[in-house]
């Protein structure tokens, strides 16, 4: 399942926000070296409780507006997940 979502890099703190189908992703790291990049995939494997493997970034590796893929998950079962903050 692909999904697209937005980045901000050297946030406050780490968190994914859902508002309807558009889902943002905050990540303390700076956008350097890709380390937003693998901040944003560690994340969103923890929160949606999959292996980092299952998840990576397939479109915008140097910009804030991305697509995921992330394997084995419907879209729906995604945002179900993020909504609610269980897994």
């Amino acid at each position: 399942m692909q999904m697209k979502i937005r980045v901000q890099p050297k946030a406050g703190r780490n968190a994914i926000e859902v508002a309807g189908d558009k889902v943002t992703v905050r990540v303390t790291a700076a956008p350097e070296g890709g380390k937003a990049n693998d901040a944003v995939v560690e994340l969103l494997a923890k929160r949606l409780g999959v292996a980092k493997g299952r998840v990576s970034i397939v479109r915008g590796h140097k910009s804030r507006d991305k697509t995921v893929l992330i394997d084995d998950v419907t879209l729906e079962e995604v945002l179900a997940i993020l909504t609610s903050g269980h897994i």
